[in-house]
């Protein structure tokens, strides 16, 4: 097992750029499924007591949504003191007469003392820029991407959307980490902070910002907006991070001497851990955090030193929905790292905008040109240690996102990725995005996420020189021509 004081001397930087979390293994669910992971969100807000907080890109207006909407009503009546908080994106929230704003105004007017709503609004998006692009193209400025899902003192981490087809046949991945108060405190502050300088929704469908708050995403001061933004996520990002060592301390005289054994140990300074004794401690967290727009570009170092740390032979499991890698992560993966590398990506009659109207309807295209160009770099430079896949299975989407490691000769992961970034431009220039870095040497956790992680790539097939040969893998002339534009919004 690992020693909690001696992690991998490659792994050892994650201790200065991240908060840790030293858990349990066991409290590490892996969902597999959208109609668990929608059925795992019914159960945690029907129980909910003190708390919830979602963070999503948008809530879709179908059946599942209106009862998932139904569910937080009923409980918020039932447990006066709960706290209902969502974050959702401004421009795909306001998407269309029937939206996310819409929906959730029940819920303000049944429950304003303790229910709101907050909407980010990227700052990129102001002035004539604004009122020239109209919906739904508006969201490639910039958009609120984080998929947390805080329920009392347990969180659901994903790159899944609360919509339907994410409940149904949208793959994507999901993990639930029970009962570990000090994480989910941190997502709910984080979720807060980012809130605070969002626009707030209320029960006529006005917005606004709160009443002290002097600055605005789009009318006011760009500069000063974002440096308020980026002083709200600082500051409790680096308060988390200072009570590493406590965290660290702690620890290791639970466990001196000893591998690393873990439980939920260490919390806050009130250290209101449901479980502090001495229980196995067998894994580490940590959370990620990217807000391009504001120049916190945490997760993307992270990924880059995650590529460059890996040791020689050790295998990456890559996914991602929408492949457009940076080209940073291009050369980490082409040149430095010493990994081999097995990208699983989403086949074009996978990709959510196949048979979107108009422009849209290009962009499976667009994502296969992208994915040709890369595979042909890789042919070109005889990189034997990096292959790639599509994920293909009838009437589903991919949406899957995040990696798998393995140490040399493992056959069961050591440390996985997950949440919302695509490892593309977007999430590391555009967006506001979250992942986790979970170490682990729990053996049945390992054991699952391995299990996912083939159950993903059982459907898929190896992309070959033939694959984009094939008559419906053409790419128009029109898509090759905007490319160079669009695959920067992308």
């Amino acid at each position: 097992m690992l020693s909690f004081g001696l992690l991998p001397n490659n792994f050892q930087w994650l201790i200065k750029h991240c908060p840790v979390f030293p858990i349990n293994g066991s409290k590490v669910r892996v969902i597999t499924e959208p109609n668990e992971f929608y059925s795992e969100l019914i159960s945690k807000a029907s129980k909910a007591r003190n708390r919830i907080s979602l963070s999503s890109l948008y809530l879709g207006t179908g059946k599942l949504e209106e009862n998932l909407v139904s569910t937080l009503l009923n409980r918020a009546a039932e447990c006066q003191d709960l706290k209902i908080h969502w974050l959702l994106d401004f421009t795909r929230g306001s998407r269309g007469v029937h939206n996310s704003r819409t929906m959730l105004q029940p819920l303000i007017a049944s429950h304003p003392q303790t229910c709101s709503v907050s909407l980010y609004h990227t700052p990129n998006l102001r002035g004539f820029l604004k009122w020239l692009i109209p919906q739904r193209w508006n969201e490639v400025i910039g958009l609120q991407h984080m998929k947390l899902y805080v329920f009392d003192d347990s969180l659901i981490m994903s790159g899944a959307n609360l919509s339907n087809d994410y409940f149904t046949n949208r793959q994507d991945r999901y993990v639930a980490i029970e009962n570990c108060p000090a994480l989910a405190d941190f997502y709910h502050r984080l979720i807060g902070a980012v809130s605070r300088y969002s626009l707030q929704l209320h029960e006529d469908n006005s917005t606004n910002m709160l009443p002290d708050v002097n600055v605005h995403p789009f009318l006011g001061d760009y500069a000063k907006y974002c440096m308020a933004m980026k002083q709200s996520v600082e500051k409790m990002w680096n308060e988390e991070c200072e009570k590493n060592l406590t965290r660290l301390r702690q620890i290791n005289q639970v466990t001196e001497g000893s591998s690393l054994n873990h439980g939920d140990p260490v919390n806050n300074s009130s250290t209101k851990s449901a479980d502090s004794s001495v229980a196995e401690l067998d894994t580490l967290v940590f959370p990620t955090v990217e807000l391009g727009p504001f120049n916190l570009v945490n997760d993307s170092l992270v990924t880059n030193l995650l590529f460059e740390s890996a040791e020689d032979h050790a295998k990456i499991q890559l996914a991602s929905g929408y492949f457009n890698l940076t080209e940073e992560y291009k050369n980490c993966i082409l040149e430095k790292s010493k990994a081999n590398f097995g990208i699983l990506m989403a086949h074009p009659t996978a990709n959510g905008f196949l048979g979107a109207h108009g422009v849209a309807g290009g962009i499976p295209a667009a994502y296969t040109l992208i994915a040709k160009r890369f595979f042909n770099k890789i042919q070109q430079n005889n990189i034997q240690r990096v292959e790639l896949f599509e994920y293909q299975r009838p009437k589903w989407t991919f949406h899957g996102k995040g990696l798998w490691y393995y140490k040399p000769d493992q056959s069961l992961p050591f440390l996985t990725m997950i949440g919302s970034p695509n490892f593309g431009r977007r999430s590391v220039n555009r967006d506001l995005e979250s992942q986790l870095v979970i170490m682990t040497s729990n053996h049945p956790l390992q054991t699952a996420l391995h299990g996912e992680q083939h159950h993903l790539y059982s459907s898929a097939n190896l992309v070959t020189r033939q694959t984009f040969t094939q008559a419906d893998r053409l790419v128009p002339y029109w898509v090759r021509f905007v490319i160079p534009v669009v695959k920067l919004f992308m």
